[in-house]
């Protein structure tokens, strides 16, 4: 029996292929809703608007259950979508 050799072109694009999933993943932004920062309820996102006078913060990542968030940060730098070769979680 003869052995089947991968040329290494095959072996370069689809190593290609997995970075590119995997940078593309860790580049994306987390989910955000608008919410009030006390009672972290969800308002609407005018709220968040820098021309609006809202009270509104954005909450990244996290879920939504019953109005309010959970499980997430108002600060993005902290929720990450998680990833191949990605750190920390993500969802929402």
């Amino acid at each position: 029996m003869a052995r089947r050799r991968l040329r290494s072109s095959t072996v370069v694009l689809g190593g290609m292929g997995v970075l590119a999933t995997a940078i593309t993943s860790c580049g994306s932004e987390p989910d955000r809703r608008c919410v009030d920062p006390v009672t972290r309820e969800v308002l609407p996102s005018y709220e968040c608007d820098d021309k609006s006078s809202g009270s509104g913060t954005y909450y990244y990542g996290g879920s939504k259950s019953n109005g309010r968030v959970s499980g997430g940060s108002f600060d993005r730098a902290v929720v990450e979508r998680g990833g191949f070769g990605c750190s920390g979680s993500g969802g929402g």
